[in-house]
């Protein structure tokens, strides 16, 4: 039909490393792929994660037949638990990332029908024909998928690399991404993360002599930090751990849940009467101990940091130990793991870390991978996702040197709506795809406001005056009461709070002679008002300010 047309919309995972979700929307059937969760930066005090606005998805929630997932990764499935609370559909998703899944959803005592798929696999969501196809990564199971409708056939990359040994033996299934170029792809929605990097990414394997490395020249114990999900790089770990003699404690809730799926469902190999608990790694000697924590991002509340504050009940860190640092940070993390190295050193243990250390490589494709990608493909159009926004660019030139026009490339923003037809590929539309943020038990009930209040708190802090008054004449019959939080130093700001009252005794004079202002809000406001002014003019401080008037 003539009129048919797909759209594709990214409410996250555009312009910035997480919270990847993608909508395809066609024959007015819409399906979800991913549900991820970023985690916040500096800016966002107090938020615990920051997930996708679904406000679309929920505006015609009828549609939605299911959400498809490429793998495990937290950027990819965290935020499920929030969202599935309003969208009642089916899960799609290979063994281990289903296994991940339903541990998550059994925290939030939330159930769903999970249907698993294999790669290789052929099935039908709705009205949309999809293969599954394996694509290497840092966490096993991990795939793309081929998308068809009778516009053509979208390929989505998933994330992925060219690792040509693989720890798990399973490398990427070339044979079947030729065949999907032979066929002829409309458009391939490609993985940006390591565009910045020339050649090939290394081999997760080549980790394997690095530990090899560490583990016969540590003399105490180490603590090797990773990302509680990757598998290969925990496995590496586990097998040098036996080769020399470590028996293996795990500090980090989510880490100890994560290996009990990919241990029960077979993904990762852990000999018999290796796994002791964090109290039985104090009474072995240091030399027969490794720990796997979590924290490599200096998670406030992480097992590291709460090693490295002295808040760990179990285990405490030792300058006899090693801190191996097995991950890099994640954009907007940077701040974080460096105040995190910064309190190890000053802990005077021994820290591997870093880009030369050669204990981490990353689990995204290089400019050669992303190249032989395209090329085995041929697809018509190119749409970069899964990147910062000097990804897409770069991507875009990449792509321009293998040949392709400017106007087969196209460069999305999160709620941007693309719409492919018979005659091209062009934005149509925008729609709300901001943040929404989870703190505690709350989702989305903290706003940009709130945050901005939030930093204001922390860089001026909060003064709070309260002041009772008579209700017939308006003048103050008690107080005022100055309470300050993050403002000054009370003992040593007499002076300026006894200037405060002063002022305020003053105000509500004024107010008494003047008929015309009765109302508790004109009070209150003009109560702020002169108190901002005051502060500022002594001292250059905006604080937060809370009047509380009472009237008798």
């Amino acid at each position: 039909m003539s009129d048919e047309k797909l759209r594709i919309i990214p409410l996250g995972g555009c312009g910035e490393i997480g919270k990847n979700m993608l909508i395809f929307q066609y024959k007015d059937e819409i399906l979800v792929l991913d549900a991820g969760l970023m985690f916040p930066n500096e800016e966002m005090f107090g938020v615990d994660f920051v997930i996708p606005d679904i406000s679309y998805l929920l505006s015609q929630k009828e549609k939605v037949k299911g959400i498809l997932l490429t793998h495990g990764h937290e950027d990819h499935i965290g935020a499920l638990p929030f969202i599935l609370k309003d969208l009642d559909v089916p899960i799609f998703g290979t063994l281990l990332t289903l296994g991940l899944v339903e541990k998550k959803l059994e925290e939030f005592n939330i159930e769903k029908k999970l249907i698993r798929i294999n790669p290789g696999e052929k099935f039908n969501i709705g009205s949309f024909f999809i293969e599954a196809f394996r694509q290497p990564h840092s966490i096993p199971d991990s795939v793309g998928f081929a998308i068809e409708t009778s516009l053509g056939l979208v390929v989505v990359s998933g994330d992925f690399k060219f690792d040509q040994t693989p720890i798990d033996g399973n490398s990427a299934d070339f044979r079947k991404l030729a065949e999907l170029g032979g066929k002829g792809v409309l458009a391939l929605i490609c993985d940006t993360t390591n565009i910045e990097e020339k050649g090939i990414t290394p081999s997760e394997s080549t980790i394997r002599t690095t530990f090899e490395n560490i583990f016969s020249s540590a003399k105490g114990r180490i603590f090797l930090v990773t990302f509680a999900s990757n598998f290969h790089r925990i496995q590496q770990a586990i097998n040098v751990a036996v080769k020399y003699h470590r028996k293996i404690a795990i500090a980090g809730k989510s880490l100890i849940n994560n290996i009990e799926v990919a241990k029960k469902l077979g993904y990762l190999n852990i000999p018999d009467g290796i796994l002791i608990s964090i109290k039985d790694a104090n009474s072995l000697p240091k030399e027969k101990v490794l720990v796997l924590s979590t924290g490599s991002q200096g998670e406030p509340f992480s097992a590291l940091v709460l090693l490295t504050n002295h808040s760990y009940k179990q285990l405490a860190l030792n300058p006899d130990d090693t801190v191996v640092l097995a991950t890099t940070p994640i954009p907007g993390n940077e701040l974080m793991v460096s105040r995190l190295v910064n309190q190890l050193f000053r802990k005077g243990v021994e820290v591997i870390y870093g880009e030369n250390a050669g204990v981490h490589v990353s689990g995204h494709g290089a400019q050669e991978e992303i190249k032989m990608l395209i090329n085995l493909l041929k697809p018509k159009y190119l749409i970069p996702y899964h990147g910062e926004y000097r990804h897409f660019v770069l991507f875009k030139k990449l792509a321009q040197s293998l040949g392709y026009s400017n106007e087969n490339i196209k460069i999305l923003e999160n709620g941007y709506v693309l719409e492919l037809d018979r005659t091209g590929m062009r934005v149509v539309d925008k729609i709300d795809a901001g943040n929404i943020y989870v703190d505690g038990l709350g989702i989305g009930d903290v706003g940009n406001i709130v945050l901005k209040e939030r930093k204001k708190l922390s860089e001026d802090g909060v003064v709070v005056v309260g002041v009772l008054l008579d209700r017939a004449t308006g003048l103050i019959l008690e107080g005022p009461e100055i309470i300050s939080k993050g403002f000054v130093f009370e003992r040593e700001a007499e002076e300026l709070f006894e200037a405060t009252k002063e002022k305020i005794r003053n105000l509500f004079q004024e107010i008494s002679r003047n008929n015309n202002l009765k109302t508790k809000i004109d009070k209150k406001n003009l109560l702020k008002e002169m108190l901002e002014n005051f502060f500022y003019q002594e001292i250059r401080r905006k604080p937060i300010l809370i009047p509380i008037l009472w009237e008798i």
